[in-house]
């Protein structure tokens, strides 16, 4: 009689179809980077409106002889996108059912462990090959609510350029007004 391991990781998993999964984790498997994709449409957007305040600051510091170069990324570089970690994780529910789903971003190493019971929220990622993404995980093992953050847009292009393409909206904004008016 051959003794079959029932923890055995070479069947292949499901990808859940509910919104909602309990489970048993059975295995977090070796995470890898994943970009995120930036919309060339904002991107033009912001960096042209930033690039109007910046080359005011640019005239003002000249007029003031006090320039030092700006550090400035370049739009290749903002157009690339912030990388976040992407972890499978294997789960199998109380069918003995294998499934498996992406976890984006991080969660504090003690988070999860194998074994842990979780109640998951998930999210189709809108793409039939990946597997679908955790929004919130109830660890039922220890009780903890956990939200796995990742980088955003947003937070790639930073505060200080999406200050700059605030001001340079609102002064593009004002000179419209103030022509309108004429």
């Amino acid at each position: 009689m051959v003794d079959m391991d029932t923890t055995s990781y070479s069947r292949r998993s499901l990808h859940p179809t509910g919104r909602i999964l309990t489970a048993q984790i059975v295995r977090l498997m070796d995470g890898y980077p994943r970009e995120v994709r930036v919309g060339q449409p904002v991107l033009v957007v912001v960096v042209a409106a930033a690039g109007l305040i910046g080359l005011i600051a640019k005239l003002v510091r000249a007029a003031l002889s006090a320039g030092s170069g700006t550090g400035r990324r370049s739009f290749k570089e903002l157009k690339k996108g912030p990388e976040y970690l992407v972890t499978p994780v294997r789960l199998r529910d109380s069918d003995g059912k294998l499934y498996e789903v992406e976890l984006h971003g991080h969660l504090p190493q003690s988070a999860l462990h194998p074994a842990d019971h979780v109640q998951l929220t998930l999210r189709d990622q809108g793409d039939p090959d990946l597997a679908p993404k955790i929004e919130r995980i109830v660890n039922l093992t220890t009780g903890q609510l956990l939200r796995p953050r990742t980088a955003t847009v947003w937070s790639h292009l930073g505060p200080p350029l999406l200050l700059q393409a605030t001001l340079g909206l609102l002064l593009l904004a004002g000179l419209a007004a103030c022509t309108a008016l004429r």
